[in-house]
């Protein structure tokens, strides 16, 4: 047989039950106090004590963190938790008839909790709420504190883009009830809490603000309440300064600075063809971010077409400038309007000279000059017979000298034959004068035709400078419309990119 428990073993058993834990002395309790609850609770019933009064429930949201903005599809996802705060007239208790049970935590399917909803959720399943337990106090209150990823549908505004504000809305209220049933309450006058918001790397949150809205609808005479928190971020604009702005302001240098290149250097107008394919591209960067609407134009996009009107035009103009600069007189004529503006007006306007124009007319007018004289002195050689010519002496001296040689012929004759008589004398006096007529006739002939050459070559010598000058006349067009869009252009793009950067609402880069 088993012994009786001894004085001993019984005092072992009173200091063991003394020092177990206190909380255990309370399981039992609680225990009987979810049956008593919960047994008999219906999670249908509105939790009021006069079915005429509306139910009071508290709403309040604490933002945690802004996860994406997605501007294309115009969702705000958002890390927030609720805050649900009621009064359940069925969950009271007297804490002393249950061991000094004061709360509980209670699965939210076992008791009734209102039917809150985000009216403007873009979630799949709707409600991204996380189901936590409600912590219920013996006086009734239930405090209900789901944290969830929400999916909010928000319109984008990209007016200012990227120096932009968004006021993206979450709006919470009861899916069945109307205000006569519960009324909700704002929590916090100020909206809601971010003291423990995490900073976004895109956005500033500036404040989350709220505001109760009683809203009757024609189907029913009833209001119909609603708490409506207002997040309101500010882009934060370094990113895309630097990204997108930048680049967009030097390939527009770039385009500038392609009017400074020689029309000779074959690159002018590839340069050009390039810099707008590149500005294409940041184009469709910024598209590619942006919504598929017509409601507005962002406001880089406007500076982009801006940039990318500049640059098109900057291709036209280089091809303008490229035909004058190839044009010459056998495919074009100066017109005098042409001449007027710019050889005259334009180049008087922007402080320009042609290089080399008072030594160019000094040479010319001294080759004109030298090729007059020439001209005159061929005429003069031309009137004057062969003798002379090669001499370089008058022609007074063909006359002179023929006397001379007669009176030579003659006197020599007299001297040999004395004894001639006169007809022979005259007869030797005009085969003397016959045949000084036929020496000289060939000679000039020549002359002649030397003189026709000679005008040739300076007919052709003077069309070709001519022609030259004419060359030279486009060319300086060509430089003087090269000049007059690097200052047009160069002034635009500066004008665009201080016009863009002031008409935006803030131009902090942070």
């Amino acid at each position: 047989m088993r012994a009786p428990p001894t004085a001993a073993a019984w005092l072992l058993a009173a200091i063991a039950c003394c020092c177990l834990p206190r909380e255990s002395l309370q399981g039992p309790h609680e225990k009987r106090l979810l049956h008593t609850l919960l047994d008999h609770y219906n999670v249908l019933e509105r939790p009021v004590a006069n079915e005429s009064d509306p139910l009071q429930l508290s709403f309040g949201l604490t933002l945690m963190q802004i996860i994406d903005v997605d501007e294309k599809n115009q969702i705000l996802t958002t890390n927030a938790w609720l805050n649900l705060e009621w009064n359940d007239v069925n969950l009271r208790w007297n804490s002393s008839e249950f061991g000094g049970v004061k709360d509980l935590r209670i699965p939210p399917h076992r008791i009734w909790k209102p039917d809150v909803l985000m009216y403007n959720s873009a979630d799949e399943g709707f409600d991204g709420t996380y189901p936590t337990n409600v912590v219920v106090r013996n006086n009734g209150s239930c405090l209900y504190v789901p944290p969830g990823i929400f999916k909010s549908t928000c319109k984008i505004d990209i007016t200012w883009f990227p120096f932009d504000d968004q006021r993206c809305e979450m709006k919470f209220g009861s899916w069945t009830y109307d205000g006569f049933q519960l009324d909700l309450q704002l929590q916090d006058d100020t909206g809601g809490d971010i003291s423990s918001f995490i900073t976004n790397g895109e956005w500033d949150l500036l404040g989350v603000p709220g505001k109760r809205n009683e809203i009757y609808y024609n189907c029913c005479p009833e209001p119909y309440i609603d708490i409506t928190f207002i997040i309101i971020i500010r882009r934060r604009t370094l990113y895309y300064f630097f990204n997108l702005i930048v680049p967009c302001v030097l390939i527009a240098s770039m385009a500038v600075l392609g009017f400074t290149l020689p029309p000779d250097s074959g690159e002018k107008l590839s340069l050009g063809v390039t810099i707008l394919l590149s500005l294409t591209v940041f184009l469709n960067m910024v598209a590619e971010t942006m919504p598929a609407t017509s409601d507005a134009v962002p406001l880089l996009g406007t500076y982009f077409n801006c940039i990318m009107f500049m640059v098109a035009s900057s291709v036209v103009s280089t091809i303008l400038i490229l035909n004058y600069h190839h044009r010459n007189a056998d495919t074009h004529e100066m017109s005098p309007w042409i001449k007027t503006i710019f050889l005259h007006w334009l180049p008087c306007v922007l402080r320009m000279s042609r290089p080399g124009m008072e030594a160019e007319a000094a040479a010319g007018g001294a080759r004109n000059k030298t090729l007059q004289l020439r001209e005159l002195e061929l005429k003069e050689r031309s009137s004057k017979s062969l003798l002379a010519n090669v001499l370089d002496i008058d022609d007074d001296f063909r006359h002179h000298g023929g006397s001379a040689a007669g009176t030579f012929l003659r006197g020599g004759g007299g001297g040999a034959s004395a004894g001639d008589d006169s007809s022979s004398t005259g007869g030797g006096t005009l085969l003397h004068g016959a045949g000084a007529a036929g020496s000289c006739l060939g000679p000039h002939r020549e002359l002649t035709l030397i003189l026709k050459e000679l005008r040739v070559i300076t007919d052709k010598l003077r069309k070709e400078d001519e022609a030259a000058e004419v060359t030279n006349d486009w060319k300086f067009a060509a430089m003087v419309v090269d000049r007059l869009c690097l200052i047009v252009f160069t002034l635009f793009t500066v004008i665009a990119t201080i016009a863009v950067l002031f008409s935006a609402p803030h131009i902090i880069v942070t």
